[in-house]
């Protein structure tokens, strides 16, 4: 168990013992019992079998010895091949469990199978691998089934109530079909050899007896009853076959090593007969739905006729009465011209009245603008005279102001310009030598001088020098 559970002592501490309810005492037990038994197959006698509204099963299994509950629930009880009685003898793959509600000792089961044929099931499991790694299983190689086949073939038991089943529900359905009975036994010694004959015959004679189609066929039974249907011969007999095989065998739990090789497995003989005719079945289904659809377009094609032949006659006239009644058509679209050409003349008038009054209403007073024009030329050429005045006036005080800078009157009050030799004029004694001759400018005319003697040190006021140009 769980230390957490059952804390051992150690020396000197003594624990209190843990208390458990019950739920967890029977959660305990039941994981114990499912972690410490594997999966196992256990044989015995079914009693007390109870089948519930939900599907599960609950029933005693029991030997001469002992006996043990156990519980099948319904998504595993949906899966038998067959029906669980009370007194069979079985074998079931069952898990050790406890129901912890009432802490009951149970099994729950996996799987079922009728005492004796675990050998069955084996022998049907390796057969079917083996066929399976071949590739005869494969659905790629399935032949697409025809869609209205003129003649079907049956390989059953002519004493067989599937075959009674497959043909009514071909008289229903497709009473057209030619069908083609291939008997055989499908129980037995040598009931598989027999059921490859047949097959192998069927499928030999196709083209000659007409058929597209071949249903292998047979009801429902224990898995001993449908061991022939499990035979390898039989399996790639149905692979070999040059027609495409429908297999309905059994109920829709029962699966063969047949229903594997055939092209289209069929819950049961009566499904098998379905899928043979059920292109025919929904032909006829969509030419019953089509058949209304045609009749109610026809009535519609007669009744639209009918009207265009009413109106036709009613078109049909003698000559004379054209003629009355286009110059009667005639008449009144000449009113309807007079009238029309009235009514647009009295718009056009309208229309013409109220352009003159706007022409009138818009019509120029040349007088007034004559007047407007006057006294704006007046006013324009005071304007251009007072402009005239202003600029005259910038004019000469901008003259004036020139007059006062230029070079001649700056001479006038006094002052000179020398020119070294070759005509610079000088700013500085620096560069003057004595013997150096110069040209002296003054307001009435020139002088030629030779300079005695530089003093440096003195000079010019900068507002009284005169400008670099004369």
């Amino acid at each position: 168990m769980s230390n957490s559970l059952f804390p051992q002592s150690g020396p000197g501490f003594a624990p209190p013992p843990q208390v458990l309810s019950v739920a967890e005492l029977n959660r305990l037990a039941r994981e114990t019992l499912e972690a410490s038994i594997p999966l196992l197959w256990v044989s015995g006698e079914i009693s007390n079998l109870t089948r519930a509204a939900s599907g599960h099963l609950y029933f005693t299994l029991k030997d001469e010895q002992a006996q043990v509950r156990c519980t099948m629930w319904r998504n595993r009880a949906q899966l038998l091949a067959f029906r669980p009685e009370n007194g069979m003898r079985v074998e079931a793959r069952a898990l050790v469990t406890l129901y912890e509600v009432r802490g009951d000792y149970q099994l729950s089961i996996e799987a079922l199978r009728p005492a004796g044929v675990g050998n069955l099931y084996e022998a049907f499991n390796r057969l079917k691998d083996k066929l399976a790694a071949e590739g005869l299983f494969d659905p790629a190689t399935r032949r697409p089934l025809p869609r209205y086949p003129r003649g079907v073939g049956i390989v059953t038991s002519p004493a067989a109530a599937a075959l009674q089943d497959v043909l009514s529900t071909l008289r229903r359905r497709s009473p057209h079909l030619d069908v083609v009975l291939y008997p055989s036994p499908v129980q037995g010694t040598d009931a598989a050899e027999r059921l490859t004959a047949a097959v192998t015959r069927a499928g030999t004679r196709a083209e000659r007896d007409g058929i597209a189609l071949l249903l292998l066929v047979r009801g429902g039974g224990s898995i001993e009853d449908l061991w022939s249907f499990n035979d390898e011969a039989l399996a790639r007999a149905i692979r070999a076959c040059p027609v495409p095989v429908i297999s309905g065998i059994g109920h829709e739990t029962d699966f063969t090593i047949a229903d594997f090789a055939a092209d289209l497995r069929a819950p049961t003989p009566t499904s098998a007969a379905e899928l043979a005719s059920a292109d025919y079945m929904a032909a006829r289904q969509t030419l019953a739905a089509l058949s209304p659809r045609l009749e109610r377009s026809i009535q519609r094609r007669l009744e639209t006729l009918s009207q265009r032949l009413d109106r036709s006659a009613l078109r049909l006239a003698h000559p004379q009465e054209r003629l009355r009644r286009a110059a009667s058509v005639l008449d009144a679209l000449s009113q309807r011209l007079q009238t029309a050409m009235q009514r647009l003349l009295e718009k056009r008038r309208d229309r013409h009245a109220r352009l003159q009054i706007q022409l009138q209403a818009r019509r120029p007073e040349i007088e007034l603008t004559r007047e407007r024009c006057e006294r704006l030329a007046q006013r324009l050429l005071r304007g251009t005279q007072l402009l005239q005045r202003r600029r005259q006036e910038q004019l000469a005080a901008l003259s004036a102001h020139l007059q006062h800078l230029a070079p001649e009157a700056v001479l006038a009050r006094g002052y000179s310009i020398t020119r070294d030799g070759k005509g610079n004029i000088l700013r500085s004694v620096g560069n003057l030598r004595p013997g150096d001759a110069i040209e002296i400018e003054l307001a009435h005319g020139r002088a030629d001088a030779k300079v005695v003697a530089a003093k440096p040190g003195i000079t010019a006021a900068p507002s009284s020098e005169p400008p670099e140009t004369a």
